[in-house]
Parts: structure tokens; C-alpha cells; sequence
């Protein structure tokens, strides 16, 4: 199974939105600055999560989009399959798909059916807010480094 840019530049902007809304309206083109994405293609992205209210949107000279809710309330599951739609690893898994005549006779069926519990679990078991503080541990821990190794330069 593989995401597409789409999902992982939707994850980015969300998380972008996080780290720097701070109650203040985020203009599309700063968020596609920091993360060296098409604005253009940002605005299809968020046109896809304001319409299912996971950002809102204010015009104007002082416009931009923030998060409709706080950041532990979305998952990356949530996110992703808003994105891509369903996240089976296989076509006769997918919700509302039609039926496979093999299903009955399929001897991969199960292994199949594991394999998007395994997906689903791990992308419903984050939150942006957890995501956010990885990220945040990395720069500290980048941060940290950094000062270790000029204090070690004579």
C-alpha cells in the first residue's frame, strides 16, 4: 500500500497548521513555503479538509486557515482517509466494493484482512498532537546536539 503526496502533504499541512496557528489565521502560501510545496496544490488539499471541517477558513487581507478543532482530536487515520479514501491493502476489502467471486475460495483473504487491521491500527493510534511532539523532541534533541558539538570545537 502506498500514500499518496496528497495524504502526506495533507498530514504536513495539518501538522503546519499546529505548530503555527497560535490563534492567528495561517496563509496558505507561508505554510507551502515552509514545507517546499505548490501553493496550488496546497489549495486542493484544503479545499478536501475544509468542506469535512478539519480546518476553517477566514478571507481577506487577514485570512488564512487554522484547525476547526485542537490537534489530539485528529488522527492520522482520520487524515489519511479522508485523503485517499479507504486504506485496504486489496480492492475486495474496500468498504461498498463489489463483491469478489473468489472471496469464498480465496486463500489470502486473511492475510489480507490482517494486514489493514495492522494499517488501521497504527495510523489510528496517532494523533497530530503526537506527531507534533516527535517532532518536537527531534529539534530538541537536534538542538541539544548541535550545542554539545560546539562546546566539544576547541
Amino acid at each position: 500500500m502506498r500514500i499518496s503526496t496528497k495524504g502526506r502533504y495533507a498530514l504536513r499541512l495539518m501538522i503546519d497548521l499546529a505548530l503555527n496557528c497560535h490563534g492567528n489565521y495561517i496563509p496558505l502560501k507561508e505554510v507551502a513555503n515552509r514545507q517546499n510545496i505548490s501553493d496550488k496544490y496546497l489549495e486542493q488539499i484544503v479545499i478536501q479538509l475544509n468542506k469535512a471541517g478539519y480546518v476553517k477558513s477566514i478571507r481577506g487581507a487577514q485570512g488564512g486557515y487554522s484547525l476547526a478543532k485542537k490537534p489530539i482530536e485528529y488522527t492520522v487515520g482520520d487524515i489519511l482517509r479522508l485523503m485517499e479514501g479507504s486504506l485496504a491493502p486489496v480492492s475486495c476489502l474496500v468498504e461498498d466494493a463489489t463483491p469478489c467471486p473468489r472471496m469464498k475460495e480465496c486463500n489470502t483473504i486473511s492475510m489480507w484482512r490482517k494486514l489493514k487491521q495492522a494499517i488501521e491500527e497504527v495510523v489510528d493510534s496517532y494523533t497530530l498532537e503526537d506527531l507534533i511532539q516527535q517532532q518536537n523532541e527531534m529539534e530538541s534533541h537536534n538542538f541539544l546536539e548541535s550545542k554539545i558539538n560546539l562546546e566539544l570545537v576547541p
